[in-house]
Formats: structure tokens, C-alpha cells, sequence
């Protein structure tokens, strides 16, 4: 068993044998920090942290451990008549908001912005972002595997957003992907796991399917991402329409 001090990061090598089949308490050599351990957990031995091989898990970092809440550039607010093209997206988002509630399913709280986590490569995080908070909610935006990964376990996600491209020196989706892999089946139907591609085609239900997401946006597209987002949401909720009944659940 390994042990990691939350405060120095020591990690200490315990003799499973010899260790007690209860929590119990270990005094850091390096800083005499009290460390909380027991049992392990199967469900985080399979996990991307507990797999190694990533140096993002092996050395601590300065920058925080989870992802940054994105706080979008404040626009300025035009008092004058409506453009076509505004009352256009303004009419669109009143009729997605309408076409996309389920009458057979519970009506999200206002409050209870739904999660979205931004796993992506530089070029991309800010417009992906921006994109995701246009739907209405609240975005995270992971800068390395280790980010990506605390903030899931964190944060109850409604839906990640993954390139492969996304911090490829510590294998960054290889990790994500991991994470998501070992959900409990309730736990990963609650979850809308969207893959960025540079070469799948937009919205193609087979690539979904081979790549084991809920949705293919090409990044070709990523200025559409608002509206491909709406559509592929509401079509999720749909087929779990009766599911969220019968469980009393919210829609996605």
C-alpha cells in the first residue's frame, strides 16, 4: 500500500500484510504530518491517479489541483434596438429552452447550473469555454492531466469535453478517459462525455460509438459547439426520457 502526504507529498510504502483492515492514522517521517489511511478501495485502484505511469500523479505542482472555474470577458451591453441577427438568437434560445424540458421529467432549479468540464489543447480551451457557458453553464477548464482528474473526483460533472490533443506529455486523455471508464453504469449515464476531433465527423453516432463517448464534434466546428451542444443534449435527455421519470431525475 502507498500512502502520499497531502502536505509534503511523501510517499510512504506499507506492507499490505501488515496493515490494519480499518482506517487508521500514520505520522510522515519527513514532516510529521498526520496521515489518514485504510483499506483499499478497488474502484480507485483502477483509477487514473492510482494507475501511475504520469508524472502528473508522481511530483507536486504550484499552480492549484483542480481546474479553474471560467469566467467569461465582460461584454458590453448595447442599449440601442436588437440586430436581425440577435432577435434571430435570441428566438433560438428561447425555443431550445422550451423544446429541450421533458414534460415527464423533473425541471432543473435555476441555481443548479449544470458542469462542464473543458479537457482540451490551448488553441481551443478559451472559445470552447465561452461556448459551453453560452449554454448555460458552469464551466471548468483543466490545464494538465493532474487538474483534470481532481476536479472530476471533486465535482459531480454533467459533461466532459475531451481532445486527444489535451496535455499529450502526461498522457492527458488517456487519463481522462480512464476516469470516466470506471463510473459506476448510474454514475456514467449522469455523465455526457463529448470527444473533440480533428478528423471524425461532427455528430456521427458510429464514431460515438467506437470511441465509447456520447458525442463527435470535429473541431472544424467548434464555432457551432452552443448549438450542436443543445442538439445533442436534448436528444440525449429524450432517450432517457422515461429513465429520468421513473428515478424522479432531472434532464441532462
Amino acid at each position: 500500500m502507498i500512502i502520499v502526504c497531502q502536505k509534503c507529498s511523501t510517499r510512504l510504502q506499507i506492507d499490505d500484510e501488515k496493515s490494519p483492515n480499518r482506517p487508521f492514522n500514520v505520522r510522515c517521517p519527513k514532516c510529521s504530518n498526520t496521515i489518514s489511511a485504510g483499506p483499499a478501495n478497488p474502484a480507485m485502484e483502477q483509477s487514473a491517479l492510482a494507475v501511475g505511469g504520469s508524472p502528473a500523479t508522481d511530483h507536486p505542482r504550484f499552480e492549484p489541483p483542480t481546474a479553474r472555474a471560467y469566467e467569461p470577458a465582460t461584454a458590453t451591453v448595447s442599449t440601442g434596438p436588437a440586430t436581425n441577427d440577435e432577435t434571430v438568437r435570441m428566438l433560438f434560445d428561447l425555443l431550445s429552452k422550451g423544446a429541450g424540458q421533458s414534460s415527464d421529467s423533473k425541471a432543473r432549479p435555476a441555481w443548479d447550473k449544470r458542469k462542464a468540464l473543458v479537457c482540451t489543447s490551448e488553441p481551443h480551451r478559451e472559445v470552447v469555454a465561452r461556448k459551453l457557458t453560452q449554454c448555460g453553464f458552469h464551466v471548468f477548464v483543466a490545464e494538465d492531466t493532474r487538474q483534470a482528474v481532481e476536479t472530476m473526483r471533486a465535482n459531480k460533472m454533467d459533461v466532459v469535453l475531451l481532445e486527444p490533443a489535451f496535455d499529450p506529455a502526461e498522457q492527458g486523455s488517456v487519463f481522462v478517459i480512464r476516469e470516466i471508464n470506471v463510473l459506476r453504469p448510474p454514475q456514467r449515464r449522469r455523465l455526457f462525455f463529448v470527444l473533440l476531433s480533428p478528423s471524425l465527423r461532427t455528430m456521427d453516432a458510429h464514431a460515438a460509438f467506437l470511441n465509447n463517448v456520447n458525442a463527435v464534434v470535429n473541431i472544424v466546428d467548434i464555432e457551432e459547439l452552443q448549438r450542436i451542444m443543445e442538439v445533442a443534449l436534448r436528444e440525449y435527455n429524450e432517450l432517457y426520457r422515461d429513465f429520468y421519470s421513473a428515478f424522479g431525475l432531472t434532464a441532462l
